[in-house]
């Protein structure tokens, strides 16, 4: 902003960064109008739970990507909103578009909340880079993590709060060799916590996990997972080519398992400090058709505990 000539202080223009200032300088900058995105509006069927002046929460099916990228250039939430919002946008970061402030991977599902203004989405940010906004998803994975395993007392990074609380604290940054994956590190990459507790098991086989993110890194849940041998069923990334067989969960329930097409994961809570009103925000999502069948279709026959 200096170089474009948009800062003075005390009414002279700014052309050194690096200049000291003095207690009673008056800075002031002028910011251009937010520029529109090429990204064009599209009419579709968003399920909205919420929306005020300032946010609006979504409850985000799968199969939908959040924002346009390279292999998805339309279809995506961002279009839908822009058509809902007809132009009544934020402008943080200099275009005017929807205030995408947290994202959820295409094939999970649930809550996802937007900025419609820029104090919102200002306000949201700080609470997520804080991490004090509420965030619990509800996942599938094979085996059952529990405190009594050797094993997984042993995988680096994991520690139990309690018997029945998995806590999983690494550092996440991307794949050194793959870069559409994410990898655990300890010596490089951003903090990342997740704390996992089984809501229901299958035997040995499968569980019902809820997960709760104190940071929220791309991929996050699913990579920590894998890398406590506990993968999502049905990730295509990093759940490998672990199957159930049938002596574990009937041949139904093997096969459902086999043919699940994403990962079952789905963000069920969502919970915020409204950034205006200050308001504390709670949203709930039940799991979606899909999810619901699969877990019948697991349990069918097994013992549920």
């Amino acid at each position: 902003m200096i170089t474009d000539g948009a800062v003075h202080r005390n009414g002279s223009l700014v052309t050194d960064g690096k200049s000291k200032v003095a207690e009673g300088d008056v800075i002031d900058i002028t910011l251009a109008p937010a520029a529109e995105v090429d990204t064009l509006p599209e009419e579709m069927d968003l399920t909205i739970l919420y929306e005020d002046a300032d946010l609006l929460v979504v409850d985000k099916p799968a199969g939908m990507v959040v924002h346009p990228a390279p292999g998805s250039p339309n279809g995506t939430l961002v279009n839908g909103l822009l058509h809902h919002f007809g132009g009544k946008l934020s402008g943080v970061g200099g275009e005017k578009r929807p205030g995408i402030v947290h994202r959820i991977d295409k094939d999970t599902s649930g809550l996802l909340v937007v900025a419609k203004s820029d104090a919102a989405h200002h306000g949201l940010a700080a609470q997520f880079e804080a991490h004090t906004a509420h965030r619990r998803y509800v996942a599938f994975c094979f085996g059952v993590p529990s405190a009594a395993d050797p094993r997984l007392r042993g995988v680096r990074g994991t520690s139990w709060e309690g018997p029945g609380v998995l806590k999983i604290t690494t550092h996440l940054a991307r794949h050194r060799t793959d870069r559409q994956k994410q990898a655990v590190y300890f010596d490089t990459g951003r903090h990342a916590v997740t704390r996992v507790t089984v809501e229901q098991a299958v035997g040995t086989a499968v569980a019902r996990v809820s997960c709760r993110l104190e940071t929220g890194r791309t991929h996050q849940i699913r990579v920590h997972m894998a890398h406590v041998g506990h993968a999502l069923i049905g990730d295509p990334v990093y759940g490998g080519r672990r199957k159930l067989s049938a002596k574990e969960v009937g041949a139904g329930a093997s096969q459902a398992v086999a043919s699940f097409p994403r990962q079952a994961l789905h963000a069920a809570e969502l919970g915020f400090e409204h950034p205006v009103t200050n308001e504390m925000l709670t949203f709930s999502s039940p799991l979606p058709q899909d999810m619901e069948k699969l877990w019948a279709d697991i349990a069918t026959g097994s013992t549920s505990v």
